[in-house]
């Protein structure tokens, strides 16, 4: 075994994360560690590589034939264990050369060898399949691209153990697919690898085990050369029941159009005369929840935010109706007085308050409602914060918890809280699942279907194709900033999707809903 993790435990005030873990990871494999959000596989990850000191955690860890008592990051580097986060650490502003040696710089005599950086750079580049010239700034490159370069980063140091957190979760497909494929060829230079991921396609791709955790403890492990590793059997383990369908049962019950888009134009924000959004309209009836397919880069999330007070671009034309009348929404606090509400993609950028507590994001869209003469009720916060937090199940010690302490998936939901206080009548759901386990997207669906039943309609942008079909009554189709296509569920296919987007014509175009 390269590492070996015994009994770990771990706890912060009035909750275990922990509770004695055992991991064994075997030289030059590929080890999967699964889990519902909450599960506790960050937490682990984190008392590996030192963010959590020795000291404070109980168990022991062994890597490479030594007990290790790391007292910070530094240290599980100088043994070759490199985490890379799913939040990236890069500096946008920086080159790739100056991103890869950053802390660990190419100097002689105190003073950086630029020649020997950009030289040892262009290699690692090689190695991990990144064409770009070491000089182009990280903030020029997409997602794909800057995940490549954290990899290029840890090999420069030297790494023996690679750890990798939720690699995939914002690429699509394609840049998913390179991204295993280069675990793959490490591992036949006999890198060891750490894949924490909810995809569990990806997982049976490329993982030689796979470690289950649950509610802070490990229940059952896989060897992939010898159990046969069904989706099924590993959401079992995982959810601790069976879950014989991915998506609740749901009746809908469709009225008539609650929201409408006409003939909406946005400019991009940096080139004036560049058209990014051109001419797209769409209905959301009451009681329906709409989907929006297209590759990245269409323009769906550039759409959505335009239309929730214009956050994104240039507005060139265009108008929104709720409920058979025109409304203004040219502003965050008017497209929330006109009804309509907007879950972010990025939960930790844009969607919450990281350092604050559940009761703060909770009521934050809608601070008028928990407020008494101008004043706002403490009592009245904590109220509303409690019952979210049992209607959407909120794993966490209390709702006085840092959200920056929370899983990704209760994170999430506390985005949803905070957009369903605000009482919308169309709620704006942008990758509502997007790294979250199995477990976790299924209450986010039951939530979901329990609003369409409430007669308020539903507007989700997913790259995930299965969850569109799963749970959509329509699916507009975008490319290039238009609606190309419009799907009933009964007509709905990746096929006709993905015909739709490449432009054969068998789904019928539509300029206008």
């Amino acid at each position: 075994m390269l590492l070996e993790m015994r009994g770990i435990r771990k706890t912060f005030p009035g909750v275990v994360a922990l509770d004695r873990v055992d991991l064994g990871v075997r030289a030059g494999e590929i080890h999967a560690v699964v889990g519902e959000n909450g599960a506790g596989k960050s937490t682990l990850m984190k008392v590996l590589s030192g963010v959590y000191p020795h000291g404070s955690y109980g168990g022991e860890i062994h890597f490479a034939g030594e007990q290790r008592r790391f007292a910070g990051i530094a240290d599980s580097e100088a043994a070759g264990i490199i985490i890379i986060h799913q939040e990236l650490a890069l500096v946008p502003q920086l080159s790739i050369a100056e991103n890869v040696f950053l802390g660990h710089e190419t100097a002689r005599g105190g003073v950086i060898d630029w020649f020997e950086a950009h030289a040892r750079t262009r290699e690692l580049l090689r190695k991990v399949g990144l064409r770009e010239p070491s000089t182009a700034l990280v903030s020029d490159l997409g997602v794909g691209k800057q995940q490549l370069v954290e990899i290029a980063k840890a090999l420069a140091k030297d790494v023996k153990l690679l750890i990798l957190d939720e690699p995939t979760a914002s690429l699509n497909e394609a840049d998913s697919e390179a991204l295993l494929k280069l675990l793959l060829e490490f591992k036949g230079h006999g890198v060891t690898s750490i894949l924490i991921s909810h995809k569990l396609n990806e997982v049976r791709q490329v993982a030689d085990r796979v470690t289950v955790l649950r509610d802070g403890s490990t229940v059952q492990a896989f060897d992939c050369a010898e159990d046969v590793l069904s989706e099924d059997a590993v959401i079992r383990a995982m959810v601790g029941r069976e879950m014989a369908d991915r998506y609740p049962p749901r009746t809908p019950d469709i009225g008539e159009v609650l929201f409408e888009v006409r003939d909406w134009r946005v400019r991009h924000p940096l080139h004036a005369d560049r058209e990014f959004i051109r001419g797209v309209g769409l209905q959301v009836r009451r009681g329906e929840i709409v989907g929006i397919a297209g590759l990245m880069g269409a323009g769906r999330t550039e759409f959505a935010m335009s239309v929730f007070g214009r956050s994104w671009g240039r507005h060139a034309g265009g108008e929104l109706w709720m409920e058979g009348r025109r409304v203004e929404a040219r502003t965050v606090d008017q497209a929330l007085a006109a009804g309509i509400a907007y879950a972010t993609e990025d939960r930790k950028g844009l969607g919450l308050v990281l350092g604050e507590d559940i009761v703060f994001n909770t009521t934050l869209a809608n601070l008028r409602a928990v407020a008494r003469h101008g004043v706002i009720s403490d009592r009245d916060e904590h109220q509303v914060a409690s019952d979210y937090r049992r209607r959407l199940r909120i794993r966490s010690a209390g709702v006085h918890q840092a959200c920056v302490n929370l899983s990704g998936g209760n994170q999430q939901k506390v985005v949803l809280a905070k957009c369903l206080f605000a009482q919308p009548r169309l709620l704006i759901l942008d990758e509502p699942t997007r790294g979250i386990d199995v477990g976790a997207k299924y209450e986010i669906y039951t939530v979901m279907n329990e609003l369409a039943r409430e007669g308020k309609g539903i507007l989700m942008i997913s790259s995930e194709m299965p969850e569109l079909l799963g749970m959509c009554d329509r699916i507009y189709v975008m490319n290039e900033g238009r609606f190309v296509a419009q799907l009933a569920r009964d007509e709905a296919s990746q096929e006709a999707i993905l015909r739709a987007i490449v432009g054969a014509g068998t789904a019928r175009e539509v300029a206008h809903a």
